[in-house]
């Protein structure tokens, strides 16, 4: 059966639409007792979406199955965050034995890709099997939720921009005038984020232990609008360890800035390089001429900022 008559309207289907992010600012302390990096970021949630619907099933059974790009490359077992996610509200709403969930994923957001796709799958279930069961959870409770299951959840759930400390889940939202135009270049290769993490371990032996601050300039361009110096002021401690993973990288990046990118920069642990464009017509070029050189296997154009993870109409 496709996804399409799956998810049917009418056929019990809870659905709900989860957008990926690119981090304009990722900056990276030393590993914390519990292993965790401490960090400073500024998401921007981007029109690149994850469609996910939640049904009713018997009680104790949770299960996923994934469509669409990738779809091969996402686990369908417990380890599924999406499959966590809803055990995990089940557990504290009456409990996971007494509830059921069958959930179907159509991906769009590129999988171990730095866009945190598997943590839009978590929020976007988070919010299906809250209106799916008639669970009533505020805001903060589901955010908190989402932290247990990955750092990138809270986000995932609120969307927008916003600056994120702690692990990134503590969130301060930004304001941002405009629209941002994106072009991401989908490179063939997957990046583990702990093979990532730890490779910024092994090149910086003396991070500090409080990440560096994010740069007032770029707050105050996403505040003015101002896409020139928010472009001058993106930066990724994580990119330098990537590039080392992925050296090909390196060859996608000076591509897009040559074919006219204002910036480019690599999102989140990578793979994806995320270009900025002037303005749409911009980015339009700019995908036409990145996928003409065949230097990964997928170019992508998205805008932001978009809502985080929001009911779909039946």
């Amino acid at each position: 059966m496709s996804s399409q008559s799956t998810l049917a309207p009418g056929s019990g289907w809870v659905k709900v639409r989860a957008s990926g992010k690119v981090n304009l600012a990722l900056r990276v302390g030393a590993p914390r007792d519990d292993g965790y990096h401490p960090l400073a970021t500024v998401f921007q949630a981007l029109s690149l979406f994850d469609d996910v619907g939640v049904r009713d099933a018997e009680a104790g059974a949770y299960t996923v199955r994934v469509v669409g790009a990738q779809a091969d490359l996402v686990p369908t077992d417990a380890t599924n965050l999406a499959v966590k996610a809803a055990r995990l509200l089940a557990h504290h709403h009456g409990g996971a034995e007494r509830r059921g969930a069958e959930i179907v994923i159509r991906k769009t957001i590129p999988v171990t890709g730095g866009m945190a796709g598997g943590s839009a799958n978590a929020a976007a279930t988070l919010v299906a099997c809250t209106e799916l069961w008639g669970i009533d959870v505020s805001p903060d409770e589901l955010a908190g939720l989402g932290a247990q299951l990955g750092a990138d959840v809270p986000f995932s759930l609120r969307g927008a921009t916003a600056l994120g400390t702690g692990r990134g889940d503590e969130l301060v939202p930004v304001l941002s005038r405009g629209s941002y135009h994106w072009v991401l270049a989908l490179p063939d290769a997957e990046l583990s984020t702990p093979a990532v993490f730890r490779r910024f371990d092994e090149m910086n032996p003396d991070a500090p232990a409080v990440p560096p601050q994010v740069s007032p300039r770029l707050l105050e361009g996403l505040v003015c609008g101002d896409i020139q110096t928010v472009a001058a002021h993106l930066v990724n401690d994580l990119e330098p360890a990537a590039l080392s993973l992925r050296p090909q990288l390196v060859d996608v990046l000076d591509a897009g800035r040559e074919c006219g990118a204002l910036a480019g920069i690599v999102s989140g642990s990578g793979p994806t390089c995320a270009f900025l464009a002037a303005n749409e017509d911009a980015a339009v070029r700019l995908s036409v001429a990145l996928s003409g050189l065949g230097l990964c296997r997928a170019v992508r154009r998205a805008s932001g900022p978009v809502p985080g993870a929001r009911l779909q109409a039946s």
